[in-house]
């Protein structure tokens, strides 16, 4: 059955990215103690077997070093003293590469799901953790469940890998018996490592269950209801009306910036009735015309007043200009099939401004070619 919130809601959705981000900083994270079990238990093994004889020739040069002394020494305090000074700083140069190693591998461990999480909200006093109703619902919860089973699990494997263990090597422990004092220690001891580091390898069995179980439940946790997406989508990116006044604005910012560089347009063209487009075309910055306004219904004849206002030649050209519309942006130069035709706007343009100054015959308008994949119905 699906979880339920107290709307009586159920969770059915997955944690969006957002809920994620505000569960990792309130110090909520999957993590698996098994993992860092085993990250430390193996550790340590491997620590043992290749830093054990080291350790072993230390503490063994420590206690030589602490009890054959001369008569003289064992009455001077201040003998005894630097002795023991000298043992402790032995012992800690001598533990210290397996130390480091113990604790590089129990920050591994941790950090092994989850990453690297510093929270204060996690380690912050909450009142409802002490609640008796919700004591009682965690103690007989399923992770509770799944907690025993893990534990009676642990025991009873490493319960089986240490018989198998015993059984193995009974012969060659029996054998011990025989040595001399000092092969015996060193029997003893590789002994002890081996089997350490075998049961240490019972708890990978039991990380790689925990792993993803503690991962599934953690992101059961989190998951959410419709509800609460839809409200965390209105939080995030803003409530419809909001965010229609706020595009609504943008595109009268938009026009505004657009009719103030009107005026400095070479040619305005137009399909009269709905669409207007204002081009700029300057040889010497530019390598082809750039559209700096467009627009359609009012904003066209907004576009065509600023251009009359502002001595902007206006040229009725339907198709062109439907053309242009569609395949165009603002700030954009012309797509490259229009080049001729607006080269021709351009001419013709010219033509008509050396007859209005008598310099020249009345042009007539030419016919504009339009690739047919840019033609556009009225």
């Amino acid at each position: 059955m699906a979880e339920e919130n107290e709307d009586s809601q159920e969770k059915t959705e997955d944690p969006t990215p957002r809920r994620l981000e505000k569960a990792r900083e309130e110090g909520q994270t999957a993590r698996s103690r098994e993992l860092a079990t085993m990250s430390v238990l193996l550790a340590g093994a491997v620590g043992l077997l290749t830093l054990g004889s080291g350790i072993g020739q230390t503490l063994a040069g420590i206690m030589r070093h602490s009890f054959d002394m001369e008569r003289a020494v064992i009455f001077d305090t201040t003998q005894m003293t630097q002795r023991l000074m000298d043992a402790a700083d032995s012992a800690v140069w001598g533990l210290l590469p397996f130390m480091v190693l113990l604790f590089v591998a129990a920050i591994a461990g941790s950090i092994g799901i989850g990453g690297v999480l510093i929270s204060g909200k996690a380690v912050a006093p909450k009142l409802n953790r002490m609640d008796p109703i919700k004591g009682l619902g965690r103690m007989f919860s399923l992770k509770s469940l799944v907690e025993l089973v893990k534990a009676i699990a642990k025991v009873a494997l490493v319960m089986l890998i240490a018989i198998l263990i015993l059984d193995l090597r009974t012969e060659d422990l029996l054998r011990i018996s025989s040595e001399p004092p000092g092969p015996a220690i060193v029997h003893v001891g590789w002994t002890l490592g081996w089997s350490f580091f075998l049961l240490a390898c019972a708890t990978i069995i039991i990380a790689a269950i925990d792993v993803p179980f503690q991962i599934y439940d953690h992101q059961k946790k989190l998951r959410m209801t419709k509800q609460e997406v839809k409200d965390e989508f209105k939080d995030t990116e803003g409530k419809p009306e909001v965010k229609s006044r706020i595009r609504q604005l943008q595109r009268e910012m938009s026009q505004r910036r657009m009719m103030e560089d009107v005026p400095g347009a070479d040619v305005v063209i137009t399909n009269p009735s709905h669409y207007a487009v204002a081009l700029k075309y300057d040889d010497a910055t530019m390598e082809a015309p750039l559209v700096v306004a467009k627009g359609a219904d009012q904003v066209a004849f907004r576009i065509m007043d600023v251009a009359r206002e502002n001595e902007v030649d206006i040229l009725r050209t339907p198709p062109l200009t439907r053309a242009v519309y569609h395949n165009s942006e603002v700030g954009s130069e012309i797509p490259a099939g229009l080049y001729v035709a607006i080269a021709q706007v351009l001419a013709y343009l010219y033509q008509l401004r050396r007859f209005r100054k008598g310099q020249g015959p009345r042009p007539g308008m030419p016919d504009f070619p339009i690739p047919r994949d840019m033609k556009r119905d009225s």
